[in-house]
């Protein structure tokens, strides 16, 4: 009767839950969160935290933000194109509820980008109110190769991490030895227009622009002040007079070419009107993540020819099966380059 029992407790005890494992990590707002050591599902807060969980682990990826175009769901992996629009936490098109929140199940909230007050204390609130684990993480393109790592390591997938890793350090460390042998004389100047009709830019120290900063451009849309997106005028850009300038949106580089009001823009007359490609994630912005790092490539073959000799092409594929994990077509290469080169 003893062994009967032993044997019956040993049964019981083998179809227990197993016990969840935690750890203590510091996030980049310098708080204490106690995360699981497992973690299978990912709520993110933002475009930016999308982006980056998508490229490390798709598998881990809860939902999206927003519903990604049927356009931009053919260059994402076929595993993650259906996934359930969730909504987002953060910025001004935050629409989700904490209960919507909870409904999603996740072991962890990731927000990626910039970290101050207003995102701490939106990640203590939720976290305090849903009792999931909330982690910021700092979206600095400087810091790419370190945020692959860190949130690789958090998620249990440091040997993807690094590869990604190593790639956007070694791209950023090339561009930096480059342009170290320009002379600031010949760093051109640059207006990066968002929404159709172009007038949203980012002020400086935008995270928006941050890629223009890194590629050692003068954003002339600093003259408007300091801080993140801004609302210029035609008169304001006219007066700038950009070398060049960056479009999110075709129907802006179409108006300006067309408008003799911009006509006699140095950009505009000597034909250095580019389009930013915007899928699955764009390249200069939208959202302000990982993403940007074919981005990087990008500006560095229209901003310095003289420096830089790759082919984008050949890059762009690359980028692209290693952190999107998509094999593109010739015809999805030459529609991403329509009009970014």
């Amino acid at each position: 009767m003893a062994k009967f029992f032993a044997a019956l407790a040993f049964i019981f005890i083998g179809i227990l839950p197993a016990t969840v494992e935690a750890r203590l990590i510091t996030d980049a707002a310098g708080r204490k969160v106690e995360i699981p050591d497992r973690i299978d599902r990912v709520l993110v807060a933002g475009p930016p935290a999308s982006a980056l969980v998508y490229v490390l682990a798709p598998d881990k990826l809860a939902g999206w933000v927003s519903t990604p175009s049927d356009a931009a769901k053919a260059y994402l992996s076929p595993s993650v194109r259906n996934l359930p629009t969730i909504g987002r936490l953060t910025g001004k098109g935050g629409t989700i509820s904490t209960q919507a929140v909870a409904a999603a199940k996740p072991d962890i909230i990731l927000d990626v980008g910039t970290v101050d007050a207003t995102y701490s204390a939106l990640a203590d609130k939720v976290q305090d109110e849903t009792h999931i684990p909330y982690v910021l993480i700092n979206g600095s393109f400087a810091r790419t190769g370190e945020t692959l790592r860190e949130v690789g390591d958090i998620l249990g997938v440091e040997g993807r991490a690094k590869t990604l890793a190593d790639y956007a350090d070694a791209t950023i460390k090339d561009f930096n030895d480059k342009l170290a042998t320009l002379p600031d004389a010949q760093r051109p100047r640059v207006y990066y227009g968002r929404g159709a009709d172009g007038l949203e830019t980012g002020s400086a120290g935008s995270i928006n622009l941050e890629i223009l900063d890194t590629a050692s451009a003068v954003n002339v849309a600093a003259a408007a002040g300091k801080g993140g997106l801004t609302q210029v005028t035609p008169q304001q850009i006219v007066a700038w007079n950009p070398d060049v300038i960056f479009a999110e949106d075709g129907k802006f580089a179409a108006a300006i070419e067309s408008d003799p009001q911009w006509a006699g823009i140095k950009a505009v007359k000597d034909g250095r009107v580019f389009v930013q490609p915007s899928l699955p994630f764009g390249w200069f912005d939208s959202p302000p993540g990982v993403n940007r790092l074919i981005g990087l490539r990008w500006l560095e073959m229209l901003l310095y020819p003289q420096l830089f000799k790759s082919d984008l092409s050949a890059d762009v594929r690359g980028f692209y099966k290693l952190f999107y994990q998509v094999d593109l077509t010739d015809d999805q290469v030459t529609a991403l380059l329509k009009r970014a080169e």
